[in-house]
């Protein structure tokens, strides 16, 4: 099916779809607060708001890994050897690592 030039020219004349193609054109691309950059935009709050749970979790964990150094002297001790690789006097210390 041909699409006539008749029905394409009264469309180009017609001034309220002109105008709202338009616009349609402008909320689109040229506008400050265009659609685009308002889709990246909601993108990138998302991934932020993840990220955020994330870190938040990750706070929460240490606080009670700091409370809990704190307040027992056997975690304290336990937790020196293994992360500072600290020991007695008098003591040796194998370090064994899996392949």
């Amino acid at each position: 099916m041909k699409f006539p030039k008749a029905i394409f020219i009264k469309l180009l004349k017609n001034k309220y779809l002109l105008t709202s193609l338009a616009f349609i054109l402008y909320i689109t691309i040229f506008s400050q607060n265009n659609l685009i950059e308002r889709f990246s935009a909601i993108h990138e709050l998302k991934k932020l708001e993840s990220q955020k749970e994330y870190y938040l979790k990750i706070i929460k964990d240490n606080t009670e890994k700091i409370k809990e150094l704190k307040t027992d002297q056997a975690h304290l001790e336990k937790f020196a050897r293994e992360e500072y690789l600290m020991k007695k006097e008098n003591e040796d210390i194998f370090i064994i690592t899996k392949e």
